[in-house]
């Protein structure tokens, strides 16, 4: 049981002015923040934001796919230690329910499996629709017991040699239609062009990577309101996917080589454009979980800035995701800082305390 705390600061969020007066926040012995003040009570200063989001990330992912329930809570040990206390989990082949109940695990927003088509995407990690007329059932299965739906909208097609999508329109309209029905979201992985007038068309909720967005495709996001999750951490390793594709696949190589020269420019176009977009490392298989800082400082010089980028990863990210900002009776899930991280976001890095329920890490 974590003991009471007193928190004094200024607290960030969108309509945090400079020159704000630090305020006084009270955690009761639940964890959870109250009309204070407690008595006796640790006091612990600085600049205070709510726990960070990375909002796609992958707990139960390792490097040769999925792993033991162990090694998945120390990826979340990980991510929680650099003050993401708040994961979507972006598709998982086990099930990480069990490790809600620890208290030093972030809590996660759930995909439930990857869906995909056989040899369409990387082995051992979805569940495959041998006929593509089978996705609608196999989302309303996954939208019964998550909050959100992850397609994989498009993976390299061996026969053409290049990433191709997976999913006729009709049969994504369907599908998207079905999670929605049951209340779930939708997104989808997606690296190239081609499958993105489908998938955004069809009303998806979120399209990940999105290095393949276009001028057409970009004006259909607004239109639709769909959101980006650009992860930047992920895109900066293109070459190395392009390079590992050799003289196999030289199609799919360039491609990747093409998408990773025009990323930055593509997302100006997206960042110009008003789409929202939050933080998400992709976290899991070949990318350390606890990079969420990185992706941060990746969205800020692409042109969000230090402000807006740290609203994409913590009060914007919540609100978004449906979890309480700090408040009376909230978790107390923060993280507190040394200095300003608007105008330093390497302070992310060195947090004076971590919370997650009140109960400090570390």
């Amino acid at each position: 049981m974590p003991s009471s705390l007193h928190l004094h600061g200024v607290v960030l969020d969108e309509t945090t002015e400079p020159g704000d007066a630090a305020r006084d926040l009270w955690i009761d012995e639940a964890g959870r923040f109250t009309d204070g003040p407690v008595a006796g009570a640790e006091t612990i200063e600085g600049w205070i934001v709510p726990g960070l989001v990375d909002a796609h990330c992958h707990v139960g992912i390792g490097p040769d796919g999925p792993v033991e329930l162990e090694e998945a809570r120390a990826q979340g040990h990980v991510d929680a230690a650099a003050g993401a206390l708040l994961l979507r989990d972006c598709g998982a082949p086990i099930d990480t329910r069990p490790l809600d109940d620890d208290p030093e695990m972030p809590e996660i927003v759930r995909a439930g499996r990857h869906l995909a088509r056989p040899k369409r995407y990387i082995r051992g990690l979805p569940i495959d629709a041998e006929d593509p007329a089978e996705l609608p059932g196999l989302v309303a299965e996954q939208a019964r017991a998550n909050p959100w739906v992850k397609l994989v909208g498009d993976w390299i097609d061996r026969d053409e040699g290049d990433l191709a999508p997976l999913w006729p329109d009709d049969v994504l309209r369907e599908a998207i239609d079905t999670a929605h029905a049951h209340g779930a979201r939708v997104t989808a992985h997606v690296f190239g062009e081609h499958a993105l007038p489908g998938l955004i068309g069809a009303g998806i909720d979120c399209i990940e990577h999105g290095t393949g967005l276009t001028d057409d495709t970009i004006a259909m996001m607004v239109a639709h309101g769909t959101v980006l999750v650009p992860t930047l951490v992920n895109v900066a390793n293109f070459p190395g996917f392009a390079g590992a594709a050799g003289e196999k696949f030289p199609r799919y190589g360039a491609h990747m080589r093409e998408l990773y020269a025009r990323a930055g420019e593509t997302i100006a176009k997206v960042l110009d454009a008003g789409i929202t977009v939050y933080a998400g490392t992709d976290a899991g298989g070949g990318i350390a979980h606890g990079r969420i800082v990185d992706e941060v400082v990746a969205l800020a010089d692409a042109g969000l800035g230090r402000e807006r980028a740290l609203m994409a990863a913590t009060v914007a990210a919540r609100d978004w995701l449906g979890r309480p900002r700090i408040g009376p009776g909230a978790p107390a899930d923060v993280v507190v800082l040394p200095g300003d991280p608007r105008a330093d976001l390497d302070v992310l890095r060195r947090p004076t305390a971590v919370l997650r329920r009140g109960r400090r890490l570390g």
